[in-house]
């Protein structure tokens, strides 16, 4: 009776063995902590910064392109934008090692969302409050950013990694882009 009722459990669970999709995440499909997931999350946490790294010069090379063409703030919000769509790619693929979907990349912009207004308020203060050059506040503002991009990039590149962490995934998605 025990083989019947583990049977029919197992077909219920998630899919242990599926590992195509399975990022440093923190727990196990048993929902116990995995040995090495602090190495895992020291990883992404080396590869975030990175990547953040390769952003944020992009970022810079492009604000400092677009800059003469059009007003500061206008420069900064279109190279924020196309430097977003860059870190996505970056992030899913490198940093989290995850398999980018439609869902992932739809739902990424929001978790930049704190990141924008973080970096719009900082670069206004600097510019308006302490006369920083608008060349070098950008930069300023973005370190600022960076603790709370990673957590919320995290938490909605990897599923699961919110407050019930040491849950599984139960809803992954098979949509890619």
């Amino acid at each position: 009776m025990s083989d019947t009722s583990n049977a029919s459990n197992a077909s219920n669970a998630p899919d242990a063995a599926d590992t195509s999709n399975a990022p440093d995440t923190p727990g196990a499909p048993d929902g116990k902590a995995r040995p090495g997931h602090r190495k895992g999350q020291l990883g992404q946490i080396v590869r975030f910064a990175l990547v953040g790294g390769v952003n944020t010069g992009t970022f810079f090379v492009l604000y400092l392109l677009l800059h003469p063409w059009m007003p500061y703030f206008a420069a900064y919000s279109l190279a924020f934008v196309l430097a977003m769509v860059g870190s996505f790619f970056m992030n899913t693929y490198f940093t989290y090692r995850t398999r980018p979907t439609w869902k992932k990349f739809f739902l990424f912009p929001l978790t930049n969302v704190t990141n924008y207004v973080i970096q719009s308020a900082g670069l206004y203060a600097l510019v308006t409050w302490a006369g920083m050059n608008t060349k070098i506040a950008p930069l300023v503002a973005a370190v600022v950013a960076i603790p709370f991009t990673f957590v919320l990039s995290r938490k909605i590149l990897i599923p699961g990694t919110g407050a019930g962490a040491g849950e599984p995934d139960r809803a992954r998605s098979t949509s890619t882009l």
